[in-house]
């Protein structure tokens, strides 16, 4: 077994936390050795936003917070110390430049993660960080003043160790929980976890047969007493097994606990951009007013798409050819009804092979989060989402791996 010389700094994981961290260790003239299980670096950051890698958003920090619910406050620290400001800089400084062209979401201006990559992987060969790939860490012991690192077929030490490993989402790009076993021995445990961000199956078939037409400006709430507080709001997009988009990949995170524990969740969705029932009738009786021989099927039309206005009237069990007029007073109830929230019971999803993060993981109360340092074991790290804090799209997640692998790269010894 190769018996590597001693590091200043261990980081497992190259994704972007960390090669944050491990440029940021290597900037303060730290000895840093990077591992990644794959033949290559950034494999899931390649991927990010669909390749276009939305880096963060234009939000102010307590803003951002808010978005990650009760667990958010804990990342304070990790943005201020580096902050969306000092994203762009440090991406500015290695030759990527960033633009929010909607105001709001962050990308490179080229909008390909590649460039960010290719500029990360240049950086971290000018700081001398030794990357090697293809190497699966088995174990990490503690010894006296040092950490050992042992994989197949080598062995690294170190004073000071990241763990950057991600969760479990995509693990055809590497996640799968690794750090959560690695650390067990130290007693750090993590929460339940969960799928997140990702497409979710639905009982009803009628949306398979929506599928052309993205319907924007969306509102998503769970139908069950217990749980009406949860909702979100987005673009949905209908798929032979169910719904995605942006709005279905938000809510993912609190409808995966929920089938796990319910089996099913009875869903209300707004389609018709927030409209209630008294302006959904005014909208149908203008678009008669002004065309007497539209059927009631031209009216809906004039609201969704035309896939959709036809299920729509399925489910309330009424004719396409009938006149608003014609209809009797309790279908026409239901239809406004259904118009204005639409049930769809959410009953599966395809696990963590489609998630794009996970929700949950290494504990916060474990760690301190103005070093990102483990509370239980000193010169143990911990970013980015191996870690108990999870958002939704719009550049919330990569912010966070960067932030708080800039903070744990800063190293306490």
């Amino acid at each position: 077994m190769i018996k590597d010389e001693v590091y200043d700094l261990i980081v497992i994981g190259a994704g972007a936390a960390g090669m944050i961290a491990s440029i940021t260790a290597a900037k303060d003239k730290n000895k840093v050795l990077l591992l990644e299980k794959l033949p290559q670096v950034g494999a899931k950051l390649k991927a990010t936003g669909g390749g276009r890698c939305n880096l963060s958003n234009t939000l102010s920090v307590d803003e951002f917070m808010s978005k990650f619910g009760r667990d958010g406050r804990f990342m304070q620290d990790a943005l201020k110390a580096f902050t969306r400001e000092d994203m762009q800089d440090f991406f500015n400084s290695i030759g990527v430049e960033t633009h929010a062209p909607d105001g709001f979401r962050i990308f490179p201006t080229s909008h390909s993660s590649s460039t960010i990559l290719d500029a990360l992987l240049k950086t971290m060969k000018d700081l001398n960080i030794k990357v090697l790939t293809s190497q699966r860490v088995k174990q990490i012991l503690k010894e006296t003043d040092n950490f050992e690192i042992k994989t197949s077929n080598a062995s690294f030490s170190s004073k000071n160790i990241i763990v950057a490993t991600g969760g479990l989402g995509y693990p055809t790009l590497g996640a799968e929980g690794d750090g959560f076993e690695l650390t067990k021995p130290f007693n750090h445990s993590t929460t339940e976890l969960f799928p997140a961000m990702m497409p979710l199956h639905t009982k009803e078939d009628w949306v398979s047969r929506c599928r052309a037409d993205t319907i924007s400006k969306v509102t998503m709430k769970v139908d069950m007493k217990k749980h009406k507080k949860l909702s979100a709001f987005g673009d949905l997009i209908f798929t032979k097994k169910g719904i995605r988009g942006p709005v279905v990949l938000d809510f993912a995170r609190e409808i995966t606990p929920l089938i796990e524990k319910y089996g099913e969740v009875p869903t209300l969705i707004n389609l018709t951009k927030g409209k209630n029932e008294d302006e959904l009738l005014k909208d149908l009786k203008n678009t008669q007013a002004s065309n007497q021989d539209a059927n009631i099927l031209d009216l809906v039309k004039n609201i969704l798409p035309e896939a959709l206005s036809n299920e729509i009237l399925k489910i309330c069990n009424i004719s396409n050819e009938l006149k608003l007029k014609d209809i009797d007073g309790i279908k026409k109830e239901k239809l406004l009804k259904t118009l204005s929230w639409t049930p769809l019971t959410i009953n599966g999803h395809e696990g963590f092979k489609m998630a794009m993060i996970t929700r949950g993981g290494i504990k916060l109360n474990e760690c301190d989060p103005k070093t990102m340092q483990s509370k239980l074991v000193d010169g143990l790290y911990f970013c980015g989402e191996v870690m108990n804090i999870d958002g939704p799209c719009g550049g919330y997640n990569l912010q966070w791996s960067f932030s708080s692998g800039y903070l744990a790269g800063k190293l306490l010894n």
